[in-house]
């Protein structure tokens, strides 16, 4: 994986010091729009009413980031950053609003799921995966600063340490994670229950992952306990 970012230090070949260069959207953009897809496969009781409002808005707020910083993501404005967090907290609120009604649903034995352990575990893979999309959105856009930020500054203050930032001789010395790295991370993070390779070394770092590893776990365990207790 290559996620080198030119440094903006380094003169080019004419003398002139380079532009700094960004990450591509297209990551981004399109864990984005595959939440807003996911959170349109949930049962209706699972969703706001009328079910388009926050797909329509995760995609509204995604096209004027878009629009304002076309092309690498360097452009560094607070609005923009205020518009960042706004889209990956309504990703973020919704996911975690439909797993506490995943969880009142099965702690109270709702009948929604009483005979359809296939629903089950389509409904609680769906919040899973957005799960994972909802953290690696907070760990992209919080470590260094922000995407624009590390386009700039790419060294500064890191609040994870990926192994390709501990094995220099085998990686680009200019190497800076991108949206994939944080992706990675995320989803280790939900799968394995705690970082796999990656290590968070800020306060709030670690904090996301607690809560992050805390609904992945809550789901997982109690979605597998119902289904097999729904096919016995």
């Amino acid at each position: 994986m290559n996620s080198r970012l030119d440094d903006p230090g380094e003169p080019s070949p004419a003398g002139e010091p380079a532009e700094p260069r960004g990450e591509h959207w297209w990551p981004v953009a399109s864990a984005v729009l595959v939440a807003a897809l996911l959170h349109v496969a949930l049962p209706r009781s699972y969703r706001e009413s009328p079910s388009w409002v926050l797909p329509a808005v995760m995609v509204v707020l995604l096209a004027v980031l878009i629009g304002a910083d076309p092309g690498r993501i360097d452009r560094q404005t607070r609005w923009l950053r205020v518009v960042t967090d706004l889209m990956i907290a309504f990703i973020t609120l919704a996911n975690l609003g439909a797993a506490a009604s995943l969880v009142a649903d099965i702690l109270t034995d709702s009948k929604l799921y009483a005979d359809n352990a296939t629903g089950l575990l389509a409904t609680g893979g769906v919040i899973w995966v957005t799960n994972v999309i909802a953290f690696a959105l907070w760990y992209w856009d919080l470590d260094r600063g922000g995407a624009a930020a590390r386009a700039h500054r790419p060294f500064a203050d890191p609040a994870f340490v990926f192994p390709e930032m501990q094995l220099q001789q085998s990686t680009c010395s200019a190497w800076v994670p991108v949206f994939v790295d944080y992706l990675a991370l995320a989803f280790w993070t939900s799968a394995s229950f705690g970082p796999a390779d990656t290590s968070p070394v800020k306060p709030w770092a670690k904090l996301l992952m607690i809560t992050q590893s805390t609904v992945s776990l809550v789901v997982a365990a109690l979605v597998i306990a119902r289904a097999i207790n729904i096919l016995k």
